[in-house]
């Protein structure tokens, strides 16, 4: 009777002990996060606090590494959903812009003039067509959460106010390496050049590179573009959204609880984010949803307007007859890109934005 009951305290010892290795090789030693600028702005404060947040409430079991600055994919960002969906990087904080050359519906955001506020931006994250982007993404090998925002672009130059499409012409202007933005900038007279952001900065220093175009907190701003370029123009050409993305292998491999945790930490990172990108420039519920919750956040200041131009820059907002003009003008890049992205998207989108 002890013999057998010795057996079996031996046996139940070594199924505790296997249970133990199971769970612990759930989980690899790191997760690498691609990110593709650095903490000071928006889109790098997000990730961290995704990274803060997960490694809390997982009590460390799940190690995600933040790699700022494109690390993960040398500088080229068109690169980084390809290298997610094979597994070479485990998760991205991504713009969907970047991951537009391998998932055509993404362009749906960068059709020019299509949007002009904010409560277009959320009807379209909370409808149909932000559901759509999400599963397309699934399908593609990425198991994708949102959404967070580099916000609104807009147009910096170092030549003159531009408040019309002759204003453009000729105007050298480093764009996003996607084909949607040399059509829309061709289009709109403009010379559009790609080329990574170091390259541009030199470009702006010797006077080959005229303009560019970014979110103002997003980017502008972190940039201290300023430095560079005199003239703004404020004309939400089109909107930059970020996603939180995991490779699907990776993402399945993890329990249900874990899952749980990280789709909730990633919701309330991008929602931090997305208030980030928004403050200042929205009808003040950013500025009052950081208040609120205690955020210090990572600006200085609460008018990003009046701040750029404290620092010099002169700024241009495009009346409505002006903004016709822009829209007017791209309307063939509208129609050939509607054809792209498919027209059941286009379809959803349209009744999105008018509140179907």
């Amino acid at each position: 009777m002890k013999k057998k009951l010795l057996i079996l305290l031996v046996l139940t010892l070594m199924l505790f002990v296997n249970i133990s290795v199971g769970s612990a090789a759930e989980f690899k030693e790191e997760y690498k996060l691609s990110v593709v600028v650095g903490p000071g702005f928006p889109w790098g404060a997000g990730a961290e606090r995704f990274v803060e947040l997960v490694e809390e409430r997982t009590a460390g079991k799940v190690n995600i590494k933040p790699y700022f600055g494109g690390k993960l994919f040398a500088g080229k960002q068109t690169n980084e959903f390809a290298m997610l969906q094979q597994g070479q990087i485990d998760m991205a904080i991504s713009s969907t812009i970047n991951w537009s050359s391998q998932v055509k519906e993404l362009n749906v955001f960068s059709l020019p003039f299509m949007y002009q506020g904010y409560d277009q931006i959320d009807a379209i994250y909370s409808g149909k067509t932000g559901e759509y982007i999400l599963n397309t993404l699934e399908k593609k090998g990425v198991k994708a959460f949102g959404w967070g925002e580099n916000g609104f672009r807009q147009i910096t130059n170092s030549k003159r106010a531009i408040t019309s499409p002759d204003d453009l012409r000729g105007l050298r202007v480093r764009v996003v390496g996607t084909p949607i933005f040399f059509d829309t900038y061709n289009a709109l007279g403009a010379r559009p050049v790609s080329m990574p952001w170091g390259s541009a900065i030199n470009g702006f220093k010797q006077g080959v590179v005229d303009g560019q175009e970014n979110p103002l907190l997003g980017v502008e701003i972190p940039v201290k573009i300023w430095n560079y370029h005199t003239h703004i123009t404020l004309w939400n050409y089109l909107f930059d959204p970020l996603v939180i993305g995991i490779n699907k292998d990776v993402w399945d491999n993890f329990d249900s609880k874990t899952q749980n945790i990280i789709e909730q930490s990633a919701k309330e990172a991008l929602e931090y984010e997305q208030m980030l990108a928004r403050m200042g420039l929205d009808d003040g519920s950013a500025l009052n949803y950081l208040k609120e919750n205690n955020e210090e956040g990572i600006f200085s200041f609460e008018d990003p307007i009046k701040f750029i131009e404290s620092k010099g820059m002169k700024v241009n907002t495009l009346s409505a007859a002006q903004y016709e003009a822009f829209k007017a003008k791209t309307e063939p890049v509208r129609a050939k890109w509607r054809k792209i992205i498919g027209e059941e998207l286009y379809q959803i989108l349209l009744k999105d934005l008018e509140g179907k």
